[in-house]
């Protein structure tokens, strides 16, 4: 028996790490919905959240996500797609004007961020009472939520649009293309 409780440790420790390999790169489990088996993986990335928040109606507030890539090289092309939460709403939010996309790559433990920039709405009603914000990566389907804990977000047209506070013309927030972290 004690000849294979270390085969048995070692084909355990086996398995885990080519489970974490393939959660990172896809590697045998096919491809994104873009046909990229190196796309980055949110399930592949550590997540870290910064955020400068409107103070008050009207000003505007930043949220930065941050992923690290724990696994192999990946590449993040296009825009993360944001959708914010609100009770009974989920809205999209539009790219930042002017930004344009590039193909980054990331080594394991390279960082890549994007920023997501609000206008505070008011607490009245009119704007979207936003509690989670959801995020994908690039042709990928899979999401991660981050707790919004930043205040209302106004709404593009500056009131309820007639739906009760869900802001038919869209949250005044956009997303910023990825950027690199470090050197």
């Amino acid at each position: 028996m004690r000849a294979t409780r270390p085969t048995v440790a070692l084909a355990a420790a086996s398995v885990a790490a080519a489970l974490l390999l393939t959660s990172c790169s896809d590697e045998g489990g096919g491809t994104d919905e873009s046909g990229d088996s190196s796309a980055c993986r949110i399930g592949g990335s550590g997540t870290e959240i910064a955020a400068s928040p409107a103070p008050a109606a009207g000003d505007t507030g930043t949220v930065t996500v941050t992923l690290t890539n724990r696994g192999a090289e990946c590449v993040l092309e296009g825009f993360p797609t944001v959708t914010l939460l609100a009770d009974g709403a989920s809205k999209e939010t539009g790219r930042e004007e002017g930004a344009s996309a590039r193909r980054l790559t990331l080594a394991k433990g390279a960082a890549a961020s994007f920023t997501i920039t609000y206008v505070r709405g008011e607490e009245d009603g009119t704007s979207l009472d936003v509690r989670t914000a959801r995020f994908a990566l690039p042709g990928a389907s899979a999401t991660q939520d981050i707790p919004w804990s930043y205040g209302a977000v106004a709404t593009k047209d500056g009131g309820d649009g007639g739906d009760g506070g869900n802001g038919e013309g869209g949250p005044d927030a956009t997303v910023s293309a990825f950027q690199q972290m470090g050197d």
